[in-house]
């Protein structure tokens, strides 16, 4: 830090102060936003930070002028923050923005206009972030990390100041967004749903009428949701609107939401490209392609184990295992096609022992009975049209379209 006069300090202190009275009483959002940014890590905040650390009586100035004084409760505890986030004290840096988000909301309620609502953005952004960063800190020095959840309760607070009528409800849908991230993040993420109901069914709210930003955003969580749930059908409509409507600079974003898209459309029978895996480093996702393309359940187990940890962390990787299924129908389906280029006649019959030899040359060690299980599945989940001939151990294919269409619908329905 370069060397600055208690003048100096004096005078970056009153201009915020100045800044921050005259963004109000304009109600000039643009500048107002600006003034709150603390993880942006701005050049103009850091040297306010600077400066309240040399000036230690910042509190008597925000308190002598009626300008000001009104919005100590913000003011005083936000300038705390900036103070111990500049020195690196996250936790306390947390603990001083909370209570100025906490005066801020009630500050909020009493505008009639929804002029404040990008500062608002600003500091429900901010809360998360820096409680995120309070809770590494609780963490590294052996305690409980409890900020991110009393993030959250904050949240909920603004949520309910936004679930009214007015302009200010625009801004629900972008708070619901960061309470999700919290949920996500904190495996939580039953909360979710007090929230989606409230965004869904209740009156007040036209979804329509919410920025294409949020609303892609919210499809993005909920999509991920209804995998959790294995409601593959809700999965797919909601990831792709959030595909369609994502920024299509916004390549991390893409790649993001392909990361649960696609094993939802694989598990309906969509098979992606591999020139969008490349294009998108969705590589992990490649030899599950090919096994599947294939009907090579050894290639599907090698690569489901490659990336496990993977997979796991992303929650789709009991989709991915159930993938098994397919695999086993399209191993039949290319034993058929094989058996109808060499006798068309008998084609559709296909003996269980034919099975089991494919699988050892995969290196997959089945009996015959174990075979006769997983065929009975595939002819239940109408994956295969057919019936046993039990005594002579024979599939018997049906002649007319015996490896029925999925119709984006996924096998475990």
């Amino acid at each position: 830090m370069a060397y600055m006069s208690m003048g100096e300090a004096h005078r970056r202190i009153t201009e915020y102060l100045n800044r921050f009275s005259d963004a109000v009483s304009s109600q000039d959002g643009a500048s107002f936003k600006s003034l709150f940014a603390l993880s942006s890590n701005s050049p103009y905040l850091l040297s306010l930070a600077d400066a309240l650390n040399l000036f230690q009586d910042a509190n008597r100035l925000i308190k002598q002028s009626d300008n000001y004084s009104q919005f100590a409760d913000i003011l005083v505890p936000l300038f705390r923050s900036f103070q111990n986030y500049r020195q690196n004290n996250l936790l306390e840096a947390y603990n001083a923005f909370e209570k100025t988000a906490n005066a801020f909301i009630q500050e909020f309620r009493n505008w009639e206009s929804a002029w404040a609502l990008d500062a608002l953005y600003v500091i429900v952004y901010d809360i998360r972030v820096l409680a995120e960063k309070a809770d590494k800190e609780l963490a590294s020095s052996g305690k409980s990390p409890e900020k991110l959840k009393g993030a959250g309760s904050v949240l909920m607070k603004v949520f309910g100041t936004l679930a009214g009528k007015g302009s200010k409800r625009v801004g629900a849908l972008y708070v619901t967004c960061q309470l999700f991230k919290i949920y996500f993040k904190l495996g939580t993420v039953h909360l979710c749903r007090s929230v989606i109901r409230s965004i869904e069914t209740a009156r007040i709210f036209d979804f329509e009428e919410f920025p294409k930003r949020d609303k892609v955003t919210y499809m993005y969580y909920t999509g991920r949701l209804e995998v959790f749930n294995e409601n593959f059908s809700a999965a797919d409509y909601k990831l792709s609107y959030a595909l369609k409507y994502c920024n299509p600079q916004s390549t991390a974003n893409i790649r993001m939401i392909l990361k649960h898209l696609i094993p939802v459309k694989l598990s309906i029978g969509i098979l992606p490209k591999s020139s969008l895996l490349e294009k998108y480093n969705l590589l992990e996702y490649i030899n599950i392609v090919q096994a599947l393309r294939r009907g090579d359940l050894r290639l599907l187990r090698r690569a489901l184990q490659d990336h496990e940890d993977r997979f796991l962390r992303s929650g789709v990787y009991l989709v991915l295992e159930k993938l098994e299924l397919q695999v086993y129908q399209r191993l039949v389906k290319k034993i058929y096609i094989i058996q109808k280029q060499k006798d068309p006649i008998r084609a559709h019959q296909v003996k269980l022992e034919v099975i089991v030899k494919a699988l050892k040359w995969l290196e997959i060690d089945m009996d015959v009975d174990e075979v006769e299980c997983i065929m009975a599945i595939l002819i239940f989940k109408n994956l295969m049209k057919g019936y046993f001939a039990h005594k002579s151990k024979v599939v018997v294919l049906s002649k007319q379209d015996p490896f029925p269409k999925f119709n984006g619908k996924p096998v475990n329905s």
